[in-house]
């Protein structure tokens, strides 16, 4: 297997991490509560904001490993 192909393949692996840890991320800093009818938003916009840099280097990362493993 060449260098290049090995390197796309751990970028590949690294940015499906990324990009799980990401929503994972976003997803349990997003919280929504209903009180009487009411519904409240108490969500943590930082731990959101962290989430969205790992799933948008992820979705980086996966690009570029797809791309360098499929280049002839």
């Amino acid at each position: 297997m060449k260098t290049a192909k090995i390197v796309g393949t751990i970028l590949l692996l690294i940015g499906i991490y990324f990009s799980y840890l990401g929503v994972k991320k976003v997803n349990n800093n997003t919280a929504e509560v209903k009180v009487l009818g009411i519904e409240l938003d108490v969500s943590n916009e930082k731990g959101q904001n962290q989430g969205m840099l790992f799933l948008g280097s992820g979705l980086v990362m996966l690009l570029t490993g797809a791309y360098i493993v499929v280049k002839k």
